[in-house]
């Protein structure tokens, strides 16, 4: 019988091929009581468990070879995620204080783990649930005596191409299991757009859908998939005449693909010669090859919140002054936007810190980024410190972010002097003219957006948050994600407002959120003003041929016209024609 799931597009592009299952040992697990005599053996069989999935870790860690620099950070990452207390110490107490089995404990402890990193607001750092999941995935496997990574065999005569893996979630390790098979694509239950296997599948330039909810139990071993990467759709067992469609599409985008490499080192301006400067975003200091290799003019936006993770506290001054040098050095004298921490106080900063404790109804609303960093003065300074130290080594720029208010724009100005201040006194050397920019992502600073020019040397629009406030809608719940939309009139409106408002006083204005990577809205934000794309290095090829093929002088009165329409349909319908 065929049909059709739908889930959350990820990773462009069109596979075909066979399904093939991948089972969860954390799904399978039972809870066992065992004899008080019993309970050090279980202790001491969960330590060996723990030591052997480490050395696992480690062997993948060395035998990456010329895999994609993102698994070997997401390895690294769940390394730390083994060592950390909460996951290698509290379950031997639950082993002793409860009398039961060692997977079973584990479990629960990854229950109650993932419920708190569930209650983050931000995106990023909410999808590290995945993460640990996976971790103790791989512990369970070696606890009930299926060590290793998911196997992942192609059947006989289906060559590794032709492969689907269909999981509930999968681990950086199994991406590394399965790499000689060379697998079409990725289908899971679970995950968004910025969980691992997400990563790396744009990394890889593999078609993924993940968020399908049930795709592991409704689909069957060896069923025939075509996973469509670009809508989020996966038909299961198709006709014979959609099949010959989808095969047809598959090969215009594989050719489209090659020629879109040729792009890399050409220079991105648009038909009637206007520069337009196409940047990266960026999670850690191992992303700078991917960005360098898609052809990246500098990093339009790094984020720092990577530093946090895997740890109880706050990394020190000189941690994240030598992640920071490892980006700055790696890209090679191209410029380097640093944003400072993006974190909320449902994360805590100090275990024993009464905010941090506070239970609030709303995080996203509450006590974060910006405003966090300002009620932490310590860490604030701690990370201007780092940052302008590095800025000595290449082109470096500040990016505060969720600014609103015009006080908080001068207290970031005052603590920025106070870093230097201190700077100066220790005679240590820095950009002494660094420029700072500010994030537009709250509706406010949108509509009030001069308090900004007048005192920011930049500003880069978040549109991933500015459509969710503008539009109330959480994109991570399902029950409304439907709403969503970036072409909702409000949403231009206030884009078009920030961007023509920045060029009338020549301060230049970039994007750093998911549109800034989406080839069909290219020519409308080209018409709009925006001169400054920063996206996710996957992404770089495909915008850039877009500016080739697009001339600005015949774009903008055509956009001029789609920000009058008032309904969304219209101006997508509009777009398309732009774009045709």
């Amino acid at each position: 019988m065929s049909f059709t799931l739908h889930g959350l597009a990820v990773s462009s592009g069109i596979a075909i091929g066979q399904a093939h299952l991948i089972s969860q040992a954390t799904l399978e697990v039972s809870h066992l009581v065992i004899a008080q005599r019993m309970v050090e053996k279980e202790v001491a069989r969960f330590e060996t468990a723990l030591a052997r999935v480490r050395n696992e870790f480690g062997v993948i860690r060395n035998g990456l070879g010329k895999a994609p620099t993102d698994i070997g950070a997401f390895i690294d990452l769940h390394l730390l995620i083994l060592s950390d207390p909460e996951l290698s110490e509290v379950p031997k107490h639950i082993i002793r204080e409860r009398r039961c089995n060692a997977e079973w404990a584990i479990v629960q402890q990854m229950e109650l783990l993932v419920a708190q990193f569930e209650k983050i607001e931000d995106t990023y750092l909410r999808e590290r649930s995945y993460d640990v999941r996976q971790v103790v995935e791989r512990v369970v496997r070696e606890l009930v005596g299926r060590p290793g990574h998911a196997t992942a065999k192609a059947a006989k005569g289906v060559k590794g191409e032709n492969l689907i893996v269909v999981a509930h979630d999968l681990s950086p390790s199994d991406v590394m299991a399965f790499k000689d098979q060379n697998f079409a694509s990725f289908v899971t239950d679970v995950g968004g757009s910025t969980s691992h296997t997400a990563i790396l599948a744009r990394g890889m330039a593999i078609p993924a859908v993940l968020g399908l909810h049930n795709a592991r139990q409704l689909i069957r071993d060896k069923e025939t998939l075509i996973v469509d990467g670009t809508r989020g759709v996966v038909i299961v067992n198709p006709d014979a005449r959609i099949l010959e469609e989808y095969e047809l599409k598959k090969c215009q985008i594989e050719i489209e693909r090659s020629k879109l490499k040729l792009l890399k080192t050409t220079r991105s301006t648009t038909l009637d010669r206007v520069k337009i400067d196409l940047l990266a975003n960026i999670e850690e200091p191992s992303d700078v090859t991917v960005a360098l290799e898609s052809g990246a003019e500098g990093v339009g936006l790094f984020r720092t919140e990577f530093i946090f993770l895997g740890r109880g506290d706050m990394p020190s001054e000189d941690e994240q002054f030598e992640a920071y040098r490892k980006v700055v050095k790696g890209m090679q004298g191209r410029p380097v936007t640093i944003r400072t921490f993006d974190l909320g106080n449902d994360k805590n900063i100090h275990s024993d810190d009464a905010i941090g404790e506070r239970k609030r109804d709303n995080p996203a609303l509450g006590l974060r980024s910006i405003r966090l960093s300002l009620a932490e003065p310590k860490t604030f300074q701690s990370q201007l410190r780092a940052i302008l130290r590095v800025s000595k080594l290449g082109k470096v720029k500040i990016l505060i972010p969720m600014l609103s208010h015009a006080h908080q724009i001068d207290q970031t100005l005052a603590a920025l002097e106070q870093a230097k201040s201190s700077l100066r006194g220790e005679k240590i050397s820095f950009d002494e003219n660094i420029e700072i920019g500010g994030m537009i992502e709250v509706p406010a600073a949108a509509l009030a957006v001069g308090i900004f020019l007048r005192r920011m040397n930049f500003l880069s629009i978040g549109t991933n948050d500015l459509i969710q406030y503008t539009l109330a809608i959480d994109r991570s719940d399902e029950q409304v994600s439907y709403l969503y939309d970036p072409l909702h009139p409000a949403v231009l409106m206030l884009l078009a407002h920030v961007i023509s408002t920045a060029e009338k006083v020549n301060i230049p204005v970039s994007m750093c959120g998911e549109l800034a990577g989406d080839p069909k809205l290219t020519r409308l934000l080209l018409g709009m003003g925006l001169r400054q794309f920063s996206m996710h290095p996957a992404q770089i090829p495909a915008v850039k041929q877009k500016v080739k093929q697009s001339d600005i002088s015949e774009v903008i009165p055509i956009v001029r016209r789609i920000l009058r329409l008032e309904e969304s349909a219209k101006i997508q319908e509009q777009i398309e024609r732009l774009n045709a």
